[in-house]
């Protein structure tokens, strides 16, 4: 079975950090372009950053450029997303999935893992 497992999240106030994993099993998605999305309360999932298979390209939203950074372990079958400098605007269920031609493969979403920033 394949799985993706976020964690790391949490309650944290503004400023503040954390670093979110996503740990892949059942198969290995180091071929794969690799993205972290986020669904806020009443909004529809967004992209938030994306690293290339070897971690040498990453893409961001404008939003999170300079505050938040992809990386990768294709040793470990994880993709972390470090995030500084939270804003209260963070706040949403954080995803990772496998990418392909620009999109989600959205048959791989996991259970997310809250983020939740207070001013």
């Amino acid at each position: 079975q394949v799985q993706l497992v976020e964690a790391g999240g949490g309650l944290v106030q503004a400023g503040g950090s954390l670093r979110l994993s996503c740990a892949a099993s059942g198969r290995t998605f180091s071929s794969y372009r690799m993205g972290w999305f986020r669904q806020a309360p009443g909004k529809e999932r967004e992209f938030v950053a994306s690293i290339g298979s070897s971690g040498l390209s990453t893409r961001y939203t404008d939003s999170v450029k300079g505050r938040f950074t992809i990386s990768r372990d294709n040793a470990k079958n994880t993709v972390y997303l470090q995030m500084n400098a939270l804003k209260p605007e963070d706040t949403a269920v954080y995803y990772c999935a496998p990418m392909l031609a620009g999109k989600a493969l959205n048959s791989y979403w996991g259970q997310g893992t809250q983020v939740t920033v207070s001013s």
